[in-house]
């Protein structure tokens, strides 16, 4: 089970890239946008106008035109982009809808897994777009992550 979808990533990508290019000042393609992020650009059309219903970006028409960051990437958090593109985080149902077990009230796991689903979120709200933005990924000599 992936918590974090695919196209959760994707969007994630686009957003990074877009906060790397906002000292630029301009607005971005999308078909530049997403050739640079490695994502089709069917998908990124579709993500990039769910962040924008979200007003995580805000758009542009003509030939300059393109997207932009709607705020500072100071103030866009991981949670933030992750809750546009796949809703609120969940670790189990029972935590997200109310009545969904009927063990609920004496559930020994209940509590434990809700602190869990806590803390994650509180981790990615704690991590900003400007701080992925500014991170080069470390690679080793096989392109691994180290």
């Amino acid at each position: 089970m992936d918590i974090l979808r695919r196209n959760t990533d994707y969007a994630l990508r686009l957003m990074v890239g877009l906060a790397r290019h906002q000292a630029n000042g301009g607005s971005l393609s999308t078909r530049l946008l997403a050739a640079e992020q490695e994502v089709s650009y069917q998908l990124a059309c579709k993500l990039m106008q769910q962040l924008h219903e979200a007003k995580l970006v805000a758009s542009a028409m003509g030939p300059k035109g393109g997207f932009r960051l709607n705020r500072s990437p100071a103030r866009i958090s991981l949670l933030d982009i992750i809750e546009v593109v796949q809703g609120p985080l969940s670790l189990n149902r029972c935590l997200s809808q109310a009545g969904a077990c009927p063990r609920a009230k004496v559930c020994p796991m209940r509590g434990r897994i809700g602190v869990l689903q806590d803390r994650m979120g509180e981790y990615l709200a704690g991590i900003t777009l400007e701080e992925l933005a500014s991170e080069r990924r470390a690679t080793g000599t096989t392109g691994e992550r180290v």
